[in-house]
């Protein structure tokens, strides 16, 4: 019997399940343990092919011909898709930056819309790992520090994939945040701090209907991720009721593969390795897993593959959509959004044409394609525009521009010495950071930037005194050494195919730039907490990022959520409908948000609670919402966000369970971590 797949689209949730029970029936138990691991073999002739240009195909896993049944056909992310020459948008980090999930859903459209042009119908690219440390190698491909950041768009970007009839999968799961030891780290960690810290984004994503959920490399305490009972089995499947399908991080995620079945995994990718059905139905035959587990797996897989088979009824998913205009449009949006304006002194910024007749560009980086690492995340798109070339397509013929290496800091100087202003363009490559690659990426080493280019930014701000700094880079940088040099500093990121234009009309003014830290910079690494890339062991807590810094009274560099723009915002009379609210009740914070700049601008809002007196030990405060709010010059809009009392709860280790404890906590509204971009108030829970 073959099945009619194109007939089964549409069905609905009880359909789904029930269907996916009645092919069960029709398949055989060789046929079902099929269903558990990719479809290539590692020493067939695709096998090294994929390694070799990873990704170049869909990679499938679960085909079968006999049923018509079809497999999951593998795409990789976050900053596009992998395959072929497609949208290459921002980094993760630089859409962190942006603290806007709509948007993020619009880019999840196009990349799923990008999926299904080139043959795949399964997007691994929802990376949600934490960010502990700016050192990691990947931070790139996360959102930043915060889970409630990291849930929202997450979430946004499951909701906007799987709006196309494509499967969305979240990864690492979990507590993955080093890249040179990944394969071998064990990350000890105690149940509160699991569940309040690095947990709570995978949640958001569960809740949001996410398809799949990718194990990690790492162990934590004491065993690996993708073989982990209680995270995927108690937690994930039990406790959240996860209905969707689990596979392995790449050919070292699963050690053993009877381990990794009992553990709660279901498929193993890309390869036929530990969980090969020779291998399983020899278990099953000798009782070490059972018949019943490997139905439960398979009909999660089959239910997704149902869910998700959406018929492309206005031809929609057609080549010519693959890095089309309107997808690269987008790609120039999130780039104009994620710019965060660190510094801005004398408000040098923008660049007025009338006033900066020679401009110098220096550094290297000005021409280079710098759009984040070349590991699995690598896209390849059919054009990148550079800051050189946005910025002479910039500025056309109303002032000159000039353009040094930077190489030879004397005759940079020279160079800047003679222009009105000087832009110099530094920060990390693929070589510094990304995924670990023998002779490239990993973890850094140092979070600032080399000794000669802090060498170079000194010596030009020295002869020039309207000197700018341009950042690239996956997360933080330490600019303590030539910070109060300059003027003006700007954070790009790993800008994307549309970067260079999006740069040069902030630079220029065409674009008020509204783009927030998804993550703390620090003035040292003592600020931050330990970190050894080379450990094979390491104890994870609850602080981090700004938590950390509140604990420890540190003051950083640059706050999480400060972003600096050509416009100014007062925030003014914060309250709230209830002064005690019930615990199963909502705290609905308002406040009157006011542009008193010149120019249209948007502004992040961002609310943080704190408990006072707690029980338990507690950060002084957590971002618990935030919204984005567009005003004109001198409108003022009361912004409204809503936080549900759960979210005050602490995890009760003792009683295994969530629990908001009656209190007074103080509320915090404004435009940033610190305290002085902060509006105080409190209200009781009881």
């Amino acid at each position: 019997m073959t099945l009619d797949w194109n007939s089964l689209s549409g069905l609905e949730s009880q359909g789904i399940d029930e269907k996916a029970r009645e092919i069960l029936g029709l398949m055989t138990l060789q046929e079902k343990v099929k269903q558990l691991s990719g479809d290539v073999a590692f020493l067939s002739g695709k096998g090294p092919k994929l390694m070799l240009r990873y990704n170049y195909i869909p990679i499938p896993a679960g085909e079968n011909k006999r049923l018509g049944i079809p497999p999951v056909a593998f795409t990789d992310g976050p900053r596009g898709i992998v395959m072929g020459s497609s949208t290459c948008f921002p980094v993760s980090m630089a859409r962190g930056a942006t603290w806007d999930p709509g948007l993020e859903e619009r880019v999840g459209e196009v990349i799923g819309t990008e999926a299904r042009a080139q043959g795949a119908n399964y997007f691994g690219g929802v990376c949600i790992n934490l960010l502990r440390h700016p050192a990691w190698g990947r931070a790139q491909e996360s959102y930043g520090e915060d889970p409630v950041l990291l849930g929202a768009m997450g979430a946004a970007l499951v909701r906007g994939v799987q709006s196309t009839g494509v499967m969305a999968c979240a990864k690492h799961f979990a507590l993955n945040s080093m890249e040179n030891m990944r394969f071998k780290i064990d990350v000890t960690i105690d149940e509160r701090a699991l569940r309040e810290i690095y947990l709570p984004h995978f949640k958001k994503c569960v809740d949001a209907g996410v398809a799949s959920i990718m194990g990690a490399y790492n162990k934590v305490n004491g065993e690996q991720c993708c073989q982990h009972k209680h995270l995927l089995r108690d937690i994930l499947k039990d406790e959240w009721n996860f209905q969707g399908f689990v596979i392995s991080d790449f050919i070292f995620g699963v050690r053993d593969g009877i381990a990794a079945i009992n553990g709660g995994l279901d498929i193993e990718m890309p390869f036929k390795m530990h969980m090969k059905p020779g291998n399983l139905l020899k278990a099953i035959k000798r009782c070490k897993i059972t018949e019943t587990l490997i139905d439960d797996s398979v009909l999660r897989i089959l239910r997704q593959k149902l869910r998700f088979n959406l018929p492309d009824a206005s031809n929609r998913f057609t080549r010519d959509k693959v890095a089309c205009p309107e997808h690269e449009a987008v790609a120039l949006e999130v780039a104009r959004k994620s710019i965060v304006l660190l510094k801005n002194d004398g408000s040098l910024l923008p660049l007025a044409a009338s006033a900066n007749k020679n401009v110098a560009v220096i550094g290297r980086l000005a021409k280079a394609a710098n759009i984040g690492d070349h590991g699995s995340s690598r896209v390849r798109p059919p054009h990148v525009i550079t800051p050189w070339e946005g910025i002479t397509a910039n500025v056309k013929d109303s002032c000159i521009v000039s353009y040094h290496d930077g190489k030879n800091v004397a005759s940079a100087v020279a160079t800047a010495r003679i222009a009105d202003a000087a832009i110099i363009f530094a920060g990390m490559t693929w070589k510094n950071e990304g995924e670990y690659l023998m002779s490239s990426g990993g973890d850094r080493n140092v979070l600032s930037l080399s000794r000669a280019t802090e060498t170079l930014i000194e010596s030009v701000a020295a002869a020039n005194p309207r000197t700018i700094v341009v950042l690239e880079g996956g997360s933080a940088i330490i600019t303590e050494n030539w910070r109060e040099h300059v003027p003006a500093i700007l954070m790009a990121w790993y800008p994307g195919m549309e970067g260079g234009t999006a740069i040069a009309e902030v630079l220029f003014g065409n674009v008020n730039p509204s783009g927030r830290l998804p993550c703390v910079f620090p003035k040292t690494p003592d600020q931050l907490p330990f970190f050894d890339k080379h450990t094979r062991k390491i104890t994870y807590d609850s602080y981090h990022g700004y938590r950390l810094m509140d604990k420890k009274g540190h003051e950083p560099a640059f706050s999480f959520g400060f972003g600096l723009g050509y416009t100014t915002f007062k925030f003014n009379n914060v309250v709230f409908g209830e002064e005690l609210v019930h615990p199963g009740g909502i705290i609905d914070a308002r406040v009157d948000v006011t542009n008193t700049g010149t120019i249209t601008g948007e502004e992040t809002v961002q609310t943080y609670v704190g408990c006072v007196n707690s029980a338990v030990d507690r950060p002084v405060k957590e971002l618990k919402g935030f919204d984005k709010v567009v005003l004109e010059p001198a409108e003022t809009r009361t912004v409204v966000i809503e936080v549900p009392a759960s979210d005050l709860a602490y995890y009760d280790v003792v009683s295994r369970s969530w629990t908001v404890e009656p209190a007074k906590y103080q509320l915090f509204v404004g435009s940033s971590s610190s305290d002085k971009d902060l509006l105080a108030t409190s209200f009781q829970v009881g």
